[in-house]
């Protein structure tokens, strides 16, 4: 009886074994998928110039780190941003759009979010690969500089946030770091155009009311006292609502979040840099064991500069060199924690900049220069066409797939991160939307020498200031400029007003368009003739066709920098403590 009982049981027994098998082989496989499915580190600096890093020439910075990167995976020579100036940047990275497309663009006026309580910012209706991500499993983080704007019209309404575009976790400034944010007293508005010209109003005002006061007293007019005392305080507040303005930013603008909440107002400078790597830190032990895209944003190496002790006055290249050489250094300690995790096989590591050294940062204290430098490079930060402002020195590694010391001269663009991102995720591109960026791989394993894109725009603000073109076969890659800005004579910079503009007086206008062959002047310094070039007409005639097929595809959207989108609402203004006087410190 025993033996046939357990006679009976084997068909049952054998059954439980094959369904624990099958489910171990399944179980197995969805692991081995997501497995499979990569990490991606990807880094910002904000306003590093082309000529900053050791392996694009610069042999007086160091940057051991951002050279490892190149050296164990691929550069990036030719790496495009989409605008010259960080708002529209940083949009366009994320969503793979020209900032056009979604609105981060104007065509005349403020190009970049000025402030907290602000109503732009990234529409609702992006698609960031962060938000693709995040659906298919990744955790998700940003850590640093996000200026891309926080809230919608209503109170309350978050509807730029970061967390709102993708991101589990975020902790940084949801602007950027100002000069109002250092503590040597310097101030942004002081710099800016607007201010210059309060200033000059303000005091001619003033001028002109003693004038008419000391005629009146003197009897030679007849002025109402009312009209006069109206005047002259009007006059007073319009010089004063500057300087109040200015005391205030530093509390206002100067903060950081983390997700919703305000964590720190102002915040402290002086050790910010290592506060962020151990948020970085620490988001990559708490997930290690599952798939992860971490966004290290650095508030560095825009102004205000600083540096912890260690690094202060370590540099040949004063504070600017030490901010690069400190940035660095962090970039090491997060490439050191993936490491030591055992990740770096399956982690997908990038390093930009958002747009070129700004070449008119000059401290106002001592005239030390404090923007960056943009080696063989015309042009910086603000200058859309010339290429000291939109060509990033671009490092990358994939150990998987990328062999080590590649290098891809071909011309490629920020925005082809969206792509990329998505193919080694295993996602699709989106369909529901005209995607600008190209899948980087095919170039970065070599299975393609010449890059599928034709054609790419160099917008400043929503003008068209330059077209690149590309040819299908040859070395050469054209670029013509319809519109350059206009310099401070003696220089190549926009010095009085800080930086250049896109339309009106700022800009000189090229017809026919100055036109370079890039391939072989980086430096645009020889503009190719009609009688120098037998084919300028052709290849004039051939860019313009693509910037034309270009614009068709252009939507009219609502600019997020107009003066009603960018315009400070006092009852948006983030704020930890009583309004107006925000401050507060949580010790992280």
């Amino acid at each position: 009886m025993a033996a046939g009982t357990t006679k009976s049981l084997e068909p049952v027994w054998s059954c439980s074994v094959r369904f624990s098998l099958l489910c171990l082989l399944l179980c197995s496989s969805v692991t081995s998928k997501q497995d499979d499915r990569p990490n991606f580190l990807l880094f910002m600096v904000d306003d590093m110039g082309y000529g900053d890093v050791g392996c694009f020439g610069n042999d007086t910075i160091r940057t051991p780190n951002i050279d490892r990167i190149a050296s164990e995976g691929a550069k990036l020579t030719h790496h495009l941003a989409a605008a010259s100036m960080c708002s529209p940047s940083r949009a366009a990275f994320l969503t793979g759009r020209y900032p056009v497309r979604s609105g981060m663009a104007i065509r005349g006026g403020m190009r970049v979010l000025p402030n907290t309580a602000c109503t732009g910012g990234l529409p609702a209706n992006e698609t960031t690969f962060a938000t693709l991500l995040k659906q298919a499993g990744y955790a998700t983080a940003l850590i640093g500089k996000w200026h891309l704007g926080l809230h919608c019209a209503a109170t309350g309404s978050l509807c730029h946030h970061p967390n709102n575009h993708g991101f589990d976790y975020f902790y940084g400034t949801p602007i950027t770091n100002l000069r109002d944010c250092g503590e040597d007293g310097e101030s942004v508005i002081y710099m800016m155009p607007v201010y210059r010209k309060y200033k000059q109003i303000c005091w001619a005002g003033l001028v002109g009311a003693a004038s008419l006061l000391l005629m009146k007293f003197l009897g030679k007019i007849q002025v109402r006292w009312l009209s006069l005392l109206s005047f002259l305080a009007i006059c007073t507040l319009v010089m004063a609502f500057p300087k109040v303005f200015i005391l205030q930013l530093n509390p206002w603008n100067c903060l950081l979040m983390e997700n919703e909440k305000v964590a720190e107002q102002p915040y402290s400078l002086r050790d910010l840099t290592p506060r962020l790597v151990n948020k970085s830190l620490k988001f990559i032990e708490e997930n290690a064991d599952r798939p992860f895209f971490l966004f290290h944003s650095f508030l560095k190496v825009h102004t205000a500069l600083f540096a912890t002790e260690e690094f202060e006055g370590r540099s040949l290249h004063g504070r600017y060199g030490d901010n690069v050489e400190e940035m660095d250094w962090a970039v090491g300690l997060i490439l050191d924690a993936v490491e030591k995790r055992g990740l770096s096989h399956k982690t997908f590591v990038y390093l930009t900049s958002d747009n070129g050294g700004h070449v008119e940062e000059i401290s106002v204290t001592d005239g030390q220069r404090e923007g960056g430098h943009n080696g063989i490079l015309r042009g910086g930060k603000g200058m859309a066409g010339w290429d000291g402002g939109i060509r990033m020195p671009t490092v990358l590694r994939w150990p998987k797939a990328i062999r080590p010391g590649t290098v891809v001269d071909e011309p490629t663009s920020q925005m082809d991160v969206f792509p990329t991102v998505l193919r080694l995720a295993q996602l699709k591109t989106p369909g529901d939307r005209v995607v600008d960026g190209r899948d980087l791989m095919p170039l970065l394993t070599g299975s393609r020498n010449v890059t599928d894109r034709r054609f790419l725009m160099h917008y400043c603000g929503s003008r068209i200031h330059a077209a690149r073109y590309r040819p299908p076969s040859g070395r050469s890659v054209w670029k013509a400029h319809y519109a350059t800005p206009n310099w401070d004579p003696g220089t190549e910079g926009c010095y009085r007003t800080f930086l250049c503009q896109c339309s009106g007086d700022g800009v000189t206008h090229h017809d026919p368009p100055l036109l370079f062959d890039i391939a072989k002047d980086p430096a645009e310094r020889s503009p190719i003739s009609p009688e120098s070039e037998p084919k300028f007409a052709e290849i004039i005639s051939t860019i313009e066709r693509g910037v034309r097929d270009h614009m068709s595809s252009v939507e009219e959207v609502e600019s997020q920098f107009s003066p009603r989108n960018i315009l400070w609402r006092p009852w948006l203004q983030p704020c930890c403590g009583n309004f107006p006087f925000c401050s507060c410190n949580s010790g992280a």
